[in-house]
């Protein structure tokens, strides 16, 4: 799109407002709004200055000033403001060395790609994640020096089968049975089906959405495949589209990995491919499960640097609640074709050359897609430049090894600070062609430790009182 073209699209649509959209450091989106005599060709060239200071892993007080510079080709006509309005998604940038900010998520996914190009390896990276949710009915938490509690209602979930509800008509899938279930155990279909109609409306290709494992509401809506950055757009645009179609069913979304004790976690499978010269890399029909050389070592590349990939791609302590085995946690860190409990899974769906990919089970939905996607792709690009061979494949139900076998398994990490420490010692192949910063990945650490593994580490936990209370 060109500016005139954005022109008589504001025209056409009689558009009032634009609205500047970013994440902060961790994911979440943040977004401000001018009146449309505000659009103008200096917008997209020079940006529009913000207070960095106030946005989690950004600037410090005393040097606050930043540029937000807007993406052109993001443009879209936002579905939920009350007057017409065209958001677009945003680069941050300096404004003193007027170059585009190390701690931007979005230009360290840009770089992850212009490295991939340069490195001469392949043209594009391929990725298409699947994010799961819940959708929850009511929600009620709260954190203070001498209460802490949480609360959570679906009128789906199972522990309501018992509920006065005037009448209670049943129809609740129980614990690890809400895979594909039909209406009307399926309450939440037309949500869904709402939330893809609009993914559409905003240029994100849905494919399909059905309900998942997990009593309580738990939901997939899958969305196509496409290059890195774009991918990693479209998934912002995802969550911002489902939580705002859930608000006006009355209803509140959640990507966060863990909320409800002894059923299935959400996770967000990412199933990558590298291209070149318009050749799937990936492919080889000979190769096990179809896989060629290149796609054995960047599967050893991931599986090399779990650990530190996961700081990105698993990021939160809810995370590690998630992977634990049982619960189709993929823990296991080898891989395998079809085998769900492997971390690296091959589908088998088709013997297609375009169909050929690998698929990553462990990351989850709390993840900044742009830190994750690139943090993947740099790890398997370093098991391709140093030929990492991973494991031999294991085709067997890895919960059902014999003891010995099962131990000569190494497993992802078991806590958010075992993944931060793992990042903190293995980081270089980050850091290549400066697609990571030191001055990125440090605020990262420093971050996950004093905003998150220490507030939930030094606080008393409501299942320690059901313990040690009458000790």
């Amino acid at each position: 799109m060109n500016f005139r073209e954005l022109k008589r699209l504001v025209s056409d649509r009689n558009v009032q407002f634009i609205d500047l959209k970013f994440t902060d450091l961790p994911g979440t989106l943040q977004h401000f709004t001018m009146p449309i005599r505000e659009l103008s060709e200096e917008l997209f060239t020079e940006g529009v200055g913000f207070d960095g200071s106030s946005i989690r892993g950004f600037q410090a007080i005393h040097e606050s000033d930043m540029v937000l510079k807007p993406d052109m080709n993001t443009a879209f006509l936002d579905p939920f403001p009350k007057d017409v309005t065209l958001s677009f998604i945003c680069n941050v940038k300096d404004p003193i060395t007027k170059e585009l900010y190390s701690r931007d998520p979005r230009h360290v996914a840009q770089k992850a790609e212009r490295f991939l190009l340069r490195s001469g390896i392949a043209d594009t990276a391929y990725f298409g994640p699947e994010a799961e949710f819940f959708i929850f009915d009511d929600v009620r938490y709260s954190q203070s020096y001498n209460h802490g509690f949480y609360f959570l209602d679906s009128e789906e979930g199972f522990w309501n089968s018992g509920k006065e509800e005037n009448p209670n008509l049943g129809y609740k899938p129980r614990f690890k049975e809400g895979y594909f279930p039909d209406q009307p155990v399926d309450h939440l279909h037309d949500v869904r089906s709402e939330m893809v109609k609009v993914l559409l409306s905003v240029g994100v290709e849905a494919e399909v959405h059905h309900h998942e494992v997990a009593t309580g509401g738990q939901a997939e809506i899958d969305i196509k495949f496409g290059p890195l950055v774009k991918t990693a757009d479209n998934l912002v645009k995802y969550k911002y589209v489902v939580k705002n179609v859930a608000r006006r069913y009355g209803k509140t979304v959640t990507f966060m990995p863990k909320p409800v004790f002894a059923d299935n976690g959400s996770g967000m499978h990412v199933h990558q491919s590298l291209w070149k010269g318009g050749r799937n890399l990936f492919f080889d029909r000979g190769g096990y499960a179809g896989l060629s050389q290149i796609a054995i070592y960047y599967i050893g590349g991931i599986l090399y640097h779990a650990a530190s990939v996961l700081a990105f791609c698993a990021p939160t302590t809810n995370s590690y609640k998630r992977l634990v085995p049982g619960y189709e946690a993929p823990v296991n860190l080898i891989y395998s074709q079809r085998n769900r409990s492997a971390c690296i899974r091959i589908p088998m769906y088709s013997e297609s050359e375009k169909a050929k990919r690998i698929e990553f089970r462990s990351p989850d939905p709390s993840s900044n897609p742009y830190l994750a996607f690139a943090a993947m792709l740099m790890a398997g690009i370093d098991g391709i430049i140093n030929k990492i061979e991973p494991p031999p494949p294991i085709d067997k139900n890895l919960y059902e090894l014999p003891p010995e076998e099962q131990m000569r398994i190494k497993s992802t990490p078991t806590s958010l600070e075992e993944a931060i420490n793992a990042l903190e010692k293995d980081h270089e192949y980050l850091m290549r062609g400066d697609v990571f910063t030191e001055d990125l990945i440090e605020t990262w650490i420093n971050y996950k430790r004093s905003s998150e593994i220490d507030y939930v580490r030094l606080r008393p936990h409501p299942a320690e009182f059901v313990l040690y209370f009458d000790i």
